[in-house]
């Protein structure tokens, strides 16, 4: 008698896209109908989009991490803690640094990696806010500059100095926070505010490239008031072991600062081109359906996707609400194929709303078709942190990791 094996779906990366896909399919699919393993790097989730508070010490890192396997089931998926290296497609494979994996249907949800655009020195000398040990870094970092300031005979005050590179939304975000810690910084440690400076530096010709201007105004006004510089359409050159180089309208200048940290763009995850697909930036132009052109058994999701906004004729950007939406129709998808059928169903953003948060208790967006500033923009951020737990683990999750203190 010949026993029909189960496919074997393999997903790749427990961020917002890849636990979404996971969290969906196995409620859908039945231990007889399929074999489900995930792998990752760590033995636990993090959540992306509140590592700006971790890296300002404003959240506990611990707060932005919860164990996968609390909102996996283990008796449909088996997690496999590892790290990808490599995906070979004509032998539909996954090398993993402690062995391999075969595959059916495969999901890759690596996420990003930092885009330095080639700048030199940002590898060796900026941080990034790029994961729990990043952010636990840079937190530390920050903290000992200030802590050890008043230790010197000399003061250097541009131990002081903390350069953002990029005022995008996450260089953003991170200032607001950035903004409200330093002075319990300076109370702590006995430091006179007005030898601290936080400067963001920004090539394009506005902070918050696409966002509305209005909103854009308010945000940087608001960063303004509490003492952050901006120096708009000015590009950094090279960053140093002193601070970094910048440029504008032919002049250089050195801005000498204990901190650099670039917040200025990511890139798709090293392994996609190392795996021989087309990509730019690391990132797969998807098919409708999420596959990767040419490969039938192989979705691309989250930041390592590419999908085209046909009315503007640009990218999407790389947020976890499209990682997640991404999820759900990925998972809807598998179990499709796992069932046998052919048609699989396209994937079109529904943007919600966008929300960047300038700290604590303010905030800029547009939700529900309408602007936000202040902290009706705060609620409605917490409630969008809120919402993506409760998507993934449901209200018991919300209740030990949720956003609570709205005003």
């Amino acid at each position: 008698m010949c026993l029909v094996r189960n496919p074997k779906v393999v997903i790749l990366g427990a961020g917002y896209g890849g636990l979404m896909t996971v969290t969906r399919l196995q409620k859908m699919v039945s231990v007889n109908e399929a074999d489900i393993t995930l792998v990752n790097k760590h033995d636990y989730h993090y959540e992306t989009t509140w590592l700006h508070e971790a890296s300002a010490g404003t959240l506990h890192h611990d707060r932005c991490r919860y164990p996968i396997k609390d909102v996996i089931d283990t008796n449909k998926v088996n997690f496999v803690q590892d790290s990808v290296k490599l995906i070979k497609t004509d032998e539909k494979k996954v090398i993993l640094e402690n062995g391999e994996l075969n595959y059916d249907y495969l999901v890759v949800a690596l996420g990003a990696h930092p885009e330095t655009f080639g700048i030199q020195g940002l590898k060796e000398y900026a941080f990034t806010i790029s994961n729990i040990n990043s952010a636990r870094q840079i937190r530390e970092h920050i903290e000992y500059q200030f802590a050890t300031y008043n230790t010197e005979e000399e003061k250097d005050d541009t131990r002081l100095t903390i350069v953002v590179g990029g005022a995008g939304f996450t260089g953003i975000e991170f200032l607001g926070e950035l903004a409200n810690r330093v002075p319990e910084l300076c109370r702590e440690y006995d430091i006179d505010p007005k030898k601290v400076r936080i400067i963001c530096v920004e090539a394009a010709p506005t902070a918050l490239p696409g966002f509305d201007p209005e909103l854009v105004e308010y945000a940087v006004n608001q960063l303004q008031r509490k003492g952050v510089e901006f120096r708009i359409g000015t590009a950094i050159k090279e960053c140093t072991e002193q601070g970094i180089i910048v440029g504008k309208d032919d002049q250089t200048e050195e801005i000498k600062a204990g901190t650099v940290i670039w917040a200025a763009g990511v890139r798709g995850n090293s392994v996609i081109e190392e795996s021989g697909f087309e990509a730019m930036r690391g990132r797969v132009k998807v098919e409708k359906d999420l596959r990767a052109p040419g490969h039938d058994d192989v979705f691309i999701i989250g930041d390592c996707s590419l999908i085209i906004n046909e009315e503007i004729n640009r990218p999407y950007p790389p947020t976890a609400q499209i990682a997640m939406q991404q999820g759900e129709v990925c998972a809807r998808n598998l179990a499709a194929l796992i069932r046998g059928k052919k048609e699989l169903e396209p994937f079109k953003p529904d943007i919600k709303g966008t929300v960047a948060s300038l700290g604590e208790d303010d905030a800029v967006g547009i939700a529900l078709g309408k602007k936000m500033v202040g902290t009706k923009a705060s609620f409605m951020k917490k409630m969008i942190d809120n919402r993506a737990l409760y998507m993934v683990g449901g209200a018991g999750l919300v209740l030990k990791k949720g956003k609570f203190k709205f005003f």
